[in-house]
């Protein structure tokens, strides 16, 4: 692999934007995002990437490819939660196997905007409607996770409210909800009305993203000592899983498609882990899962990881293999 390659991600002012928000923990700093101004970065985040993803979308023809790789990513999401859930169960109840593997099947909003940053360094560009696809990938996960709690379960006192209740909150949770009416009116706008709106939504992307990134690595911060303290294999598992599945993913997403940037894009949400989306659905349904275990395996260990030594692991895999 490159060692350029590795260089540029790790100089990335992102990336290290989200590093000076841990070191700032561990100074035991007073730095800190107002909450609702790290809110309100996170929704123009997702408006913007949807928005430009429905631009995107529009000028694309629908085919083969296009219909593989939305097929190959919502099939990640079911195959994923399955085959983690069995591994997890051994050494976590039911209830939280289930929350972590619906994590793990979901899918990471600030990843796939972060993975667009690294593309764009790199100059390769990717479709429109991959931002549908992470979109979709979402709810069949936090479905497959909340059945596989059911099945398993000692007693049906495990899960509260009905599958409905689940698919709906799944498909209404307000990150997925942005995400898809910003890429119907970026896809419904026409070129001339996208411009009018192009200094929000593209000139000031990357430094909203920084400061996110920041605020991310405060709340990493925050919650990675008391993380560490579950053990080794919570641990190892967040690295892992997260690794084996965007390499096999870079591998295997070339049988769907031969576009690079859509093949990386893949990998990025197959590797990716929910920690804004699942803990609110499984909050609801899920309540005796301890958000203590899946929330900092997707946010401190899972996210750094991908973002540190993923991206460009992934990227190489695509364009070699």
């Amino acid at each position: 692999m490159s060692l350029e390659l590795i260089k540029d991600n790790l100089t990335n002012p992102a990336l290290l934007f989200f590093i000076l928000g841990i070191l700032s923990v561990q100074l035991k700093s007073d730095l800190a995002i107002p909450r609702n101004s790290s809110k309100f970065i996170s929704l123009y985040l997702l408006f913007s990437i949807g928005f430009k993803g429905g631009q995107e979308l529009a000028h694309t023809a629908f085919d083969a490819q296009i219909i593989g790789s939305g097929l190959f990513g919502i099939l990640l999401s079911v195959i994923i939660p399955i085959y983690t859930f069995f591994i997890l169960k051994r050494r976590l109840s039911i209830e939280n196997a289930g929350a972590v593997a619906a994590a793990y099947g979901s899918i990471s909003a600030v990843t796939f905007v972060t993975a667009v940053s690294f593309l764009e360094l790199q100059n390769i560009a990717f479709g429109g409607y991959m931002v549908a696809v992470m979109a979709f990938m979402e709810a069949p996960a936090i479905i497959v996770g909340v059945i596989l709690i059911r099945l398993f379960a000692q007693n049906g006192a495990s899960t509260e409210g009905n599958m409905g209740t689940v698919i709906k909150h799944a498909f209404t949770n307000g990150s997925v909800l942005l995400i898809l009416g910003s890429l119907l009116i970026g896809w419904l706008a026409s070129e001339q009305q996208a411009q009018g709106i192009a200094p929000f939504t593209t000139d000031i992307f990357k430094g909203f993203l920084a400061i996110f990134l920041l605020d991310m690595g405060i709340q990493s911060g925050k919650k990675l000592k008391s993380f560490l303290d579950q053990g080794w294999f919570t641990i190892s598992f967040a690295i892992c899983v997260a690794l084996i599945n965007g390499i096999v993913i870079a591998y295997t997403s070339g049988w769907v498609t031969s576009v690079e940037g859509d093949r990386f894009m893949l990998a990025v949400l197959g590797a990716s882990a929910s920690y804004i989306a699942v803990p609110a659905a499984m909050k609801m349904a899920v309540p005796k899962a301890n958000e203590g275990i899946y929330l900092p395996m997707a946010l401190a260990i899972t996210f750094p990881v991908n973002i540190t030594l993923g991206l460009p692991v992934y990227f190489y895999i695509v364009q070699n293999f």
